[in-house]
């Protein structure tokens, strides 16, 4: 009677376990790589969406002869329209109620085919447009205190921006605080004591221009 040979099981070599090692620590950085690509891609969007809106608003004013939100001859041009009051100003800061220049503003773009989006919406939460990030995105004028200092102007106000993408976006268009310069934290997550961005968190992010 033959007895059956018992087959050894054969483990990794050192050699082979370092191959593994080595194939996963190619993938997990393929990985990381991706993903900061994708991110940094989001940051340019968004820095570009600040220029495209800026670009709206003033396109409006050159076209009509006053800003949006604030245009008091609207309804004359499109008759369901509401009007601003024609101060040269656009008021009411974030955009939650419809009878606001400041959720005006994103019918009369609208209306003006400046940017895409249904006219007719009165609800601020569908008015508003959102940016890359997802937060809502508002838009108006006026003196505020951001950043240390008094500035006057258009603001562009992104609302809960994660802690990462406010620093890389200020980096890109600002001095890189959180709590200085014509970009700066309004509300969310605290600035670190040093002026620097948290390591994680949201913050409303304040653009002047």
């Amino acid at each position: 009677m033959k007895k059956k040979r018992i087959k050894k099981q054969r483990g990794f070599t050192l050699v082979e376990l370092a191959i593994v090692l080595v194939i996963i620590g190619i993938i997990l950085g393929a990985v990381l790589k991706g993903q900061q690509l994708i991110f940094n891609a989001k940051v340019k969007r968004l820095q570009n969406q600040l220029k495209e809106m800026e670009a709206a608003f003033y396109s409006y004013y050159d076209r009509f002869g006053y800003y949006p939100g604030d245009d008091p001859m609207a309804s004359s041009r499109w008759s369901s329209a509401p009007n601003g009051n024609g101060n040269g100003r656009v008021e009411g800061g974030y955009c939650d109620n419809s009878n606001e220049e400041s959720c005006i503003i994103w019918r009369h773009l609208r209306y003006a085919n400046i940017i895409s989006g249904d006219a007719s919406l009165t609800d601020p939460s569908q008015i508003v447009p959102h940016h890359i990030f997802g937060g809502q995105l508002h838009m108006f004028t006026g003196t505020y205190t951001i950043g240390g200092q008094s500035r006057s102007g258009l603001w562009t106000a992104l609302r809960g921006l994660e802690a990462q993408a406010a620093e890389a976006l200020d980096r890109a268009i600002d001095d890189g605080k959180c709590s200085t310069g014509s970009m700066a934290r309004y509300s969310g997550t605290n600035c670190n004591a040093d002026g620097t961005y948290p390591s994680s968190g949201y913050l409303d992010v304040w653009v002047n221009f």
